[in-house]
């Protein structure tokens, strides 16, 4: 019997060349998935790393198990032991196996206690971490990280359903990082973030926060990209319970919530994380040149080993399961993707993906991990932070695709750099904007976005600040804005608009971006006298109404509620209705909402034309309006009818004539008959 093209290649028959490497990978995952659970069992039970190793207090003892297959000898030492190496806490080894394990009375050890291993192997010995701690703390005097035992009297219980179900089409994203939420110049905390920012997140009508920097990680500068604890949520911000607390609280909200989860690499560190844990350097990491990413200075997982298959698919189990998180957003798949890491590729062309540059193994670990995931919950939400442009990325596993839900649109911030830098306002020309918020592949959705956290990072720029620069300082205060400011303020809101508009599965705002938050990211370092002056956000800003921000803060929220007042936006195609490069005009609608940007920076139009569905229209949101900084050169509360044309009677269109002031764009709704 022949085998069912798979519907990648029968989507896209300009895949058809490479149809022997697709299906060589979708088989490969077959058999390991088949491999890892045998015959009958849920690849979810796989999976459970996270209840077998690690420790765990069971029937009023504690156990301990970890995996290290190098060692000789190991100990726990910690609090309970004044940190000595005593002969009732060394680990035995199971036979056959590279687990060891101890058993523990109740009384060995207690909540709070600070522990590590100590472990021996041929030639050498070192304290490390262990693997899956759930808890890992860092002390304020010496800087030393230490797993911490964690067994509160009272665990926090869940007030919200055990599954949430979020209604997320589309996605609406509100990217964080909850130690520079705060106001105040210090690393901010899970509770003030639920307290403070998350009535502000729902305000502004997101309904989901990707939280970044969750799995511990020794240095805070590192954005939380440099993991050394993957199991330990940071205790910078605060306790498991409080991150439990938000989450729930989030929930509540009606706002999912996801997690930048960090599987393409790990941070070097021996002691607080995995680089030689055992003496052996390759336990986790591939061997050789593959061991080092040449870009990051971080360490590559050997996706080829079962172990730490069982390892990383545990953690993504973990998080769902132990925290209630609705998904995952995965950083550097890229780099997972291809040997080179993607350094230096072009990407031309189909070829470069099937060139046998690509890591097999990696590809495979994608697709079990979204398989894993979406078999936990099945309405979770998968992300894939890919630059590349591999097929498949965002299609179902069953269709001969990786399984992710969505991929992160990253050539629309990168073009928005490109003609900001680079044109003239005079230069932009509608049809090419259009295309490149709207160029992607009709079988994968994607979370679009105008810009990126890293262009809020030291030496990188905001839109608003590639916009504005310096007179940020001095000409963002109500009555003293010069024209720098108002074509900035103007600009910023018609990119995002247009970046929202024309989605096919999410958007996504760094969280202060909404409002063009004027200072870039500095986490404190020795560079700066280790402060937090730069690592932080001045809510206070969007809250003064003296000042330009909020005109900012306002639209965007004004700009989400207009795009979700359309049940699942998504769902309708933008469809283009008029473009004219020489005038700056583009026009497109969806369903019964019509789209209408003038960028041309000098020359308004009145009584310009657009050929429509007949009827009356109404104006939703206008970028011009006062309210928004605007100059409120039209009136919006007029409803607009549409001319009759005797040529397009038939098809029941007519022509729509509206004045657009330059430099604006507006919103209009076709009212039901």
């Amino acid at each position: 019997m022949k085998t069912p093209k798979l519907a990648l290649l029968a989507n896209d028959p300009w895949l058809e060349p490479y149809a022997d490497a697709i299906n060589g990978r979708h088989q490969q995952v077959a058999r390991k998935l088949k491999e890892l659970t045998g015959r009958n069992r849920l690849f979810s039970d796989f999976a459970t790393g996270h209840l077998y190793f690690g420790l765990h207090r069971e029937n009023k003892k504690w156990v301990f198990r970890e995996w290290a297959p190098n060692a000789t000898k190991i100990y726990l030492i910690g609090d309970f032991n004044d940190w000595t190496e005593l002969s009732a806490y060394k680990l035995k080894r199971i036979p056959n196996s590279g687990n060891w394990y101890i058993e523990l009375p109740a009384s060995a050890m207690k909540h709070g206690d600070l522990y590590k291993l100590k472990i021996y192997w041929e030639g050498g010995s070192g304290e490390r971490i262990p693997s899956y701690a759930n808890r890992v703390v860092q002390d304020e005097e010496t800087k030393i990280f230490s797993a911490q035992v964690w067994n509160p009297e009272k665990p926090y219980k869940f007030k919200s359903k055990k599954v949430f179900f979020p209604k997320v089409n589309p996605l609406f994203i509100y990217e964080c990082h909850i130690g520079m939420a705060a106001q105040e110049e210090k690393v901010g905390s899970y509770t003030e973030f639920r307290e403070q920012i998350l009535p502000r997140v729902a305000k502004a009508g997101y309904n989901c926060i990707q939280i970044m920097a969750i799995q511990e990680h020794p240095y805070y500068g590192s954005f939380g990209y440099h993991v050394s604890n993957f199991f330990a949520p940071s205790s910078r911000f605060g306790t498991p319970e409080e991150l439990k607390e938000l989450i729930d609280a989030a929930h509540q909200l009606g706002i999912a919530v996801i997690m930048d989860i960090v599987h393409s690499h790990a941070v070097k560190n021996e002691v607080e994380g995995l680089g030689n844990f055992a003496g052996d350097p390759n336990q986790y990491f591939y061997p050789g040149d593959r061991r080092e990413h040449p870009a990051w200075d971080s360490l590559c997982f050997d996706y080829g080993k079962n172990e730490v298959l069982h390892f990383l698919l545990s953690n993504c189990k973990y998080w769902l399961e132990e925290f209630r998180f609705d998904g995952f957003r995965f950083d550097g798949v890229t780099s997972m993707l291809y040997y080179s890491h993607g350094l230096g590729e072009a990407f031309c062309n189909y070829a470069d993906y099937y060139n046998g540059n690509q890591d097999d193994n990696a590809i495979c670990y994608l697709t079990l991990a979204n398989l894993l995931i979406h078999e936990v919950n099945p309405r979770a939400i998968t992300i894939a932070e890919e630059v590349s442009g591999m097929p498949g990325l965002a299609a179902p596993y069953l269709s001969g695709g990786y399984g992710f839900n969505y991929r992160m649109a990253m050539n629309i911030p990168d073009y928005w750099i490109k003609i900001i830098k680079e044109l003239k306002d005079e230069e932009w020309k509608p049809s090419s904007l259009l295309w490149e918020v709207t160029n992607r592949r009709k079988d994968e959705k994607t979370i679009s976005y105008a810009e990126s956290h890293d262009q809020a990072l030291v030496g990188d720029k905001t839109i608003i600040f590639r916009l504005i620069d310096a007179d940020m300082y001095w000409h963002f205060k109500k009555g003293d804005e010069n024209l720098t400011a108002t074509r900035g303020i103007a600009l910023h809101k018609m990119i995002r608009l247009l970046t929202a508009s024309t989605i096919n599965g999410g958007y996504l705002n760094f969280m202060g971006n909404e409002f063009g938050h004027p200072e870039w990211i500095d986490f404190p370092r020795e560079g700066n006298g280790w402060s937090h002056k730069y690592a932080r956000r001045q809510w206070n800003l969007v809250d003064d109404k003296e000042l330009c921000y909020h005109y900012l803060g306002d639209f965007d929220e004004a700009m989400v509620k207009v795009l979700t007042s359309l049940c699942n936006i998504q769902k309708y195609p933008v469809e283009e209705v008029w473009h004219n490069d020489g005038d700056q005009v583009l026009a497109y609608k969806r369903k019964d909402l019509l789209f209408v940007f003038n960028f041309n920076p000098s020359q308004s139009f009145a009584d310009y034309g657009f050929l429509v569905s007949a009827g009356a229209y109404e104006v939703l949101l206008n970028t011009d309006a006062p309210g928004f900084g605007g100059f409120g050169l039209t009136d919006d509360s007029i409803t607009h009818f549409t001319m009759h044309d005797p040529l397009y009677a038939k098809a029941r269109k007519g022509w729509l004539k509206l004045y657009i002031p330059a430099r604006s764009a507006v919103v209009l709704r076709r009212k039901k008959e």
